[in-house]
This record gives C-alpha cells, structure tokens and sequence, in this order.
C-alpha cells in the first residue's frame, strides 16, 4: 500500500494493510456528515486565490463573504472547473456521503434546494439516494450515492406541510435543531436544558410517518433524551463525540449513548479537532479512534458509525475569517470553531482509508469494520426510509 497517499503510521503488517484494503474496497462506506470531497489541501492554490479576488467586494457583509466561498467551489466543481471534486470522492473509497441542505429561513431553502439539485444534475456519477437500495446500486456500479439532509429546521416554522414537500425532493435525514433554541426543541448551547416541545413531539412523528431519520446531534441532553422516548424509528446523532472522553457540548453523555442505541440507532464520530481533544494542534485518528472505541464498549458495534464533519469543502483563508467572525453567532465558544486545524490521518477525504486501517490495527473483525464503516447507518435507513 507504500502508493497510497496520507497512510497513518499504525505500523501494520504487510497481511494487515492487504486486509484493510480489501475491507475498504468491498465494504459500503458511508460518511454522515460529509463536508468534502474536497478540503483546503485538496483545492489548488490557484483556485483559492481566483475564489478570494471574487469575494473581496463582499467583505463589509461578514455572513455573506464567510458563505461565499463553499457556493463558488460547488459551482465551480459542478461546472467540471475543479477535478479534483470527483478524484478526491473516488480516492476516498465513500461510497455514500450526505449533501446537505440549509433551512434556516426560506430563503436558504429554495437555493440550497438548487445548489444541491444542481450536484445530482452536474455529475453523471453522482446519484441521490432515496432508499437504500440505491446506495447498494451505487456501490455495484461504481458509482456515488448523495444522502440529503438537513442540520436546521428554523425556516420551517411551524408549516409541517413544508416538511412532506422537503421529503418529496429527496430529503431522509434531519436534525431537530442546530445548537440553539427553536420551535421543536432546545440545542446544545441553550443554558435551559428543555427538551422538546409539544410541537416537536408532532414533528417527531411527522418525521417518522414520512420515513425521515431523527438526528440529535447538536441537541442537547434533554432534546435527545426525548427524541429517543418519542419516536417510533431509530435516532441517531450523524456527527458527535464522546462526553467522558472530552467535556465538549457537542459530545454526548453515556445516558444519551445508550438511549440512542436502545432505539436501534447509530451514533456516527466526528473529526473535528476541536471537540474530541483538548489541543487541537495535535489531534490524530487515534483519538477519534478511541471515541469509537469507547461507544463500542458501551453499546455495542452495531450502534457506531462515522459523520467526520471536517474538513470542510472550503479554502484556508475562508476557515479562518469564519473562526474570527461567525463562529460565535452560531453558539461557539470564542476560538472554538472550525478553522484551519485538521485530525492528523484525515488531512483530505482521499485518506479516508485511515479509518478502515485504524479498526484493522485496533484488532476489529471484519464484520465490525463493515458495520462502523458503514453497515449501521445502512441498516438505519433500511428500517427508516419508505
């Protein structure tokens, strides 16, 4: 495997690192909360150079300038301006990886519906996924399946009847509500730890009728309690980490573990080095690593699963404008937001590899691997999805 960009040194053996291969090659891998394919180090330098000259005007709008970048690298990959957006998806070995949606006004919605729509549109080898047998079609033919999804449900108010027609375009998994306080529930960086609502509870079961799967990982405690005692489906949390590994917000508690799992559910890892270590600087798969270690002890392998959520599909200097000036207004601490800090072993989705490596080292079965690979999520959707 020496030609294979990015390996982590677990010192393998030559038998292991064959193993690992074969299990990547074979297995159906899925990313839940997947911001590439591309990443900083992946788009070239003059890419990122010709995307700050367009955006420079924009700079007296602080929200507009930060969310100008990601929209011009997805034209500009749907456009085939960006080769590297397909050869890094196909380095990676994902199989399946969500496209994400943005409903925090109305506004947000209709273009986030065109911007997505136009990936399935642009690219022949891109498919969106609206039940699981067109993920196991996608891995068959060689192809890539898009996943929709949503982390925020604010541009919905109350109008449930906006949330058949998102189903309609092809969305299968949303998450109750984005760190804050809103009409459904209470997030993870509300000082109230309220749960969820009376109208939460009917959008809950809305979301059950419909067969869209329930995330709860920027909720807080109470909210994924709840969410797990009042659906009828599976939860999940697509992108979390582990309270009693590292005291983050965004890590969740052994009891909001278990709960989760009791339902069937999945709780899928998160790569961000900010909320799974306390020196972002010198975070590795090793500690994500051992996150999916700890959930495995506690419930089982057939309750894990990955949503790196990092790196983003953005330029250096865009993470770091957002860590200066928006991650605050969206409820993180100063200094702990996304910037340009990566897990070492997941500098570029084309390593994704290092995943299937690191359970290989850690003495995972095959069926294991397979599972937290991407198995479990698979089988969420197999049971959620109509």
């Amino acid at each position: 495997m020496n030609e294979i960009e990015g390996l982590y040194p677990f010192n393998l053996t030559p038998e292991q690192e064959a193993r690992a291969l074969r299990l990547h090659e074979s297995s159906i891998v899925i990313d839940l909360l997947f911001q590439g394919p591309l990443s900083p180090k992946a788009i070239p330098e003059a890419v990122s150079e010709r995307i700050r000259e367009t955006c420079e005007p924009y700079l007296d709008d602080p929200m507009t300038y930060s969310a100008m970048p990601a929209k011009i690298i997805h034209e500009m990959s749907s456009r085939g301006e960006i080769a590297e957006y397909k050869e890094e998806w196909y380095r990676s070995g994902i199989t399946a990886g969500n496209r994400q949606l943005d409903l925090s006004s109305m506004e947000k919605i209709i273009t986030s519906m065109g911007e997505v729509q136009r990936q399935f549109d642009a690219n022949e080898w891109l498919v969106k996924a609206t039940d699981a047998e067109q993920i196991r079609e996608a891995k068959r033919n060689g192809l890539k399946a898009g996943i929709v999804t949503a982390q925020e449900t604010d541009g919905l108010g109350k109008n449930l009847d906006l949330l058949d027609g998102l189903y309609q375009f092809g969305l299968r998994v949303l998450q109750l509500t984005y760190n804050n306080q809103n009409y459904i529930a209470s997030g993870c960086a509300e000082l109230a730890n309220g749960g969820v609502s009376n109208f939460g509870a009917k959008f809950i079961r809305r979301m059950n009728e419909l067969g869209i799967v329930v995330d709860t990982s920027h909720c807080g405690k109470q909210t994924t309690l709840d969410a797990c005692r009042l659906s009828s489906q599976p939860v999940i949390a697509s992108h979390t980490g582990v309270e009693a590994l590292y005291g983050h917000m965004r890590c969740k508690s052994d009891e909001e573990l278990k709960a989760i799992a009791a339902t069937g559910g999945v709780i899928g890892v998160f790569a961000m080095p900010w909320f799974i270590h306390e020196d972002p600087n010198d975070t590795t798969i090793d500690h994500v690593l051992d996150h999916i270690d700890y959930v495995v002890r506690l419930v089982g392998a057939e309750h894990v699963g990955i949503g790196t959520d990092w790196p983003m599909s953005d330029v250096e200097w865009s993470l770091v404008y957002f860590k200066e000036h928006i991650a605050t207004k969206l409820g993180f601490a100063k200094g702990d937001g996304p910037s340009t800090e990566t897990v070492k072993g997941l500098e570029k989705y084309s390593y994704f590899i290092n995943f299937t490596r690191g359970l290989v080292a850690r003495g995972y079965s095959d069926e294991d691997v397979a599972r937290i690979m991407g198995g479990n999520w698979l089988r969420v959707f197999e049971q959620v999805w109509r």
